[in-house]
């Protein structure tokens, strides 16, 4: 039997800082270690002031305030804390690879194999090491081939290796962690899935709990990934059939969503899904499926990913259109960047390509966001050498952090993230401060048609059949 004392999670990113604070506040007996060799990460997650922590989560502050210090600690020094560990998260960053076999498609697990080999190397005694991050199918092999190398095997150290994938969906993480809707736990030793869920037992129920082997485990996450982003890549997909024909996106929803085989989540219609893990989990599976010949397969998938960066591109011609065909000298007010709401995290956000277009087309946006920083939107828009605007020498975009600002002398304004307190703007002192004819795009479906068309606005809709 494996009696779990300490734990050491490898990656103080969105999914191993929330998670391991949720750990510490249920499991008051076991010392957690968060460790990154990110320095500054680090010393976020040490902040005293707890809304400059690096990830932003509703509940998620509380949590640290009453854990850290007591048994959750930050910290970057990663080989003691993992020579002291019963258990091991590997919670690190998987993007898809950009360049050599796979690229593209396949994630690259430089930083799982490089942790493997530092555990295998460091670790005392028995360790379970458990996979955390999203991984393609068949990686917990990789793991198990590096600790069970013969170079690293001795009389001393031993491992068992677990797949334990989180289930978070960002803006509610601390909820999906308190109540999860399952727990989900592969692998093909006894004793350590023991210990796995005994730790979760201290606050979830047992039912809740599934057990299967490694490759059910690895697969069942990219499953329920890719099934997540089809569904919102369908309703997308209707969204423009709405509006050709004069129906009501909400409506369709709406109704659809009333039959329980369908269910109504992840039937809103918007700008198309981002985030981590959707893009990058079908990508895993569209390889795995072309590596095994299951053509038909991995086209499907793909055409989930295409009806994502189709709904961005028609999105953005469709401002074009209504701005007379001309972007250039036009200011536009972008409210927000985070790819959804109640988050902070900006990675394959829809805005980040909407933007981009509209500079290209010699707009100047003005962009507001409730939490992502005009740090990491500078990230964002110049990532992978992007040079923009029309002259490189003239700035094509600015952060205002203060919302009616950024309407000030604009030609139209796009709403790209639902934030609350958008849907809550005065419009009468927007219409004192802009250019007219003024454009509203609401991308997200939260605005009243009637009140924005009674002050004299233009008004497109995403999904509504009766725009201008």
């Amino acid at each position: 039997m494996y009696l779990i004392k300490k734990i050491c999670c490898i990656g103080a990113g969105y999914v191993g800082g929330p998670t391991m604070a949720v750990f510490a506040k249920n499991c008051p007996d076991i010392e957690i270690e968060v460790v990154d060799i990110n320095q500054i990460r680090i010393n976020a997650w040490n902040s005293d002031d707890l809304t400059k922590l690096p990830v932003f989560e509703p509940g998620l502050p509380q949590i640290i305030k009453k854990v850290r210090g007591r048994n959750l600690n930050f910290s970057t020094n990663v080989s003691n804390s993992i020579r002291e560990a019963d258990m091991v998260f590997i919670s690190v960053n998987t993007p898809i690879k950009e360049k050599g076999v796979g690229a593209g498609e396949t994630s690259d697990l430089r930083w799982v194999e490089s942790c493997a080999r530092q555990i295998s190397e460091i670790a005392e005694g028995h360790t379970i090491v458990v996979e955390k991050s999203t991984l393609p199918v068949k990686t917990a092999q990789t793991i198990k081939d590096i600790l069970f190398s013969s170079n690293y095997q001795t009389s001393e150290k031993s491992f068992s290796v677990l797949s334990n994938p989180e289930f978070l969906s960002e803006g509610t993480a601390i909820r999906d962690l308190e109540e999860p809707d399952r727990v989900l736990i592969g692998g093909d030793d006894d004793e350590a899935i023991k210990a796995l869920n005994d730790i979760y037992l201290n606050w979830i129920p047992q039912e809740k709990l599934i057990f299967t082997n490694l490759w059910s485990s690895e697969l069942s996450k990219l499953t329920a990934n890719a099934f997540l982003a089809q569904r919102i890549s369908s309703i997308n997909s209707i969204s423009a059939i709405c509006e050709v024909t004069g129906a009501d996106i909400k409506d369709v929803s709406f109704a659809i969503g009333k039959d329980n085989r369908i269910g109504s989540k992840f039937l809103k219609s918007g700008p198309g899904f981002g985030g981590s893990c959707f893009k990058k989990d079908i990508l895993n599976l569209v390889y795995l499926a072309k590596f095994y010949g299951l053509n038909e397969v991995a086209g499907y998938w793909r055409k989930v990913i295409e009806i994502n960066s189709w709904q961005q591109k028609r999105i953005y011609e469709i401002v074009v259109e209504k701005l007379f065909g001309n972007l250039v000298d036009k200011k536009i007010a972008i409210l927000g960047f985070s790819f959804k709401e109640n988050t902070n995290d900006t990675r394959e956000s829809p805005a980040i390509s909407i933007c981009r277009n509209l500079i290209n087309e010699g707009a100047f946006l003005s962009i507001n966001d409730e939490k992502v920083t005009e740090e990491d939107i500078e990230k964002s828009l110049k990532k992978d050498n992007f040079v923009y605007g029309f002259n490189k020498n003239e700035p094509c975009w600015e952060f205002q952090s203060n919302l009616y600002s950024a309407f000030e002398n604009a030609h139209a304004v796009i709403i790209l993230t639902s934030w609350d307190k958008y849907k809550a703007i005065d419009w009468e002192r927007v219409s004192l401060s802009v250019k007219s004819p003024f454009w509203v795009f609401d991308t997200r479906s939260i605005l009243d048609i009637k009140n924005i068309q009674d002050l004299g606005f233009n008004f497109w809709q995403l999904g509504f059949g009766n725009n201008n």
